[in-house]
This record gives C-alpha cells, structure tokens and sequence, in this order.
C-alpha cells in the first residue's frame, strides 16, 4: 500500500511537472509572438508617420504655390479635414492591431488559439 502511494504521488508529481512545461512554452511561444507583433506595430507607426509628413509637406507645397491668402486658407483647411480624418483611421488601425494581438496572447495562454483569428 506504501509503494502504491509512492507511485501514485510521483505520478501526480510528474503531472505537475509537465504541466508547468506546458505553460512555460505557451508563455515563451507567446513571447516571441508579441515580439513580432511589437514589430508589426511599429513598422505602421513609421509608415502612418510617413505619409502624414508626406501629406503636410504636400500642402505647404501647395500654400507655397498660393496666389492669395484666401488660397492659402482653403489649403489650410482642406489639409486640417484630411489629417483628422486621417488620424482617426490611423488610431482605428493601430487599435484593432493591439486588440488582435491582446486576443491571440490570451488564446495562446489558455490553449484557444483559434480566438486571436477572430
């Protein structure tokens, strides 16, 4: 009866054991994944950066170019109403990129992995 709960405790202790490994790599996996996600998302910041320096050089461009103030206002304008709609989309983008990487995280900790492809 003694070695029948020797076996029956190692066993139990090579069950938490593997356990722990199994959650240990989840989180390393894990890990390496929001690393690349971490890059992703920075790779759209540099991008959304650059077209919005691109788009303000373009409409100091066209002020330049202006033939008199109220051109230049409509310029000025037109250039306001462009980036805040062009913010917006860049902050919905880059919120939806941290919201599916929030959900794969969580499904690869708790072994879903199919929800982070929602």
């Amino acid at each position: 009866m003694a070695d029948s709960k020797k076996t029956e405790a190692k066993g139990a202790a090579q069950e938490m054991t593997d356990r722990v490994k199994a959650a240990g790599e989840k989180m390393r996996a894990s890990g390496e994944k929001f690393a690349e996600r971490g890059s992703e998302l920075g790779m759209k910041l540099l991008d959304q950066a650059e077209q919005n320096t691109r788009e303000a050089f373009n409409a100091m461009r066209a002020a330049a170019k202006s033939r008199d103030l109220s051109e230049v206002m409509h310029v000025q304008g037109e250039y306001l109403r462009e980036q805040g709609a062009r913010s917006m989309a860049q902050a919905r983008e880059v919120a939806e990129m941290i919201a599916n990487f929030g959900r794969e995280a969580i499904g690869r900790m708790t072994g879903r992995e199919d929800e982070g492809k929602k």
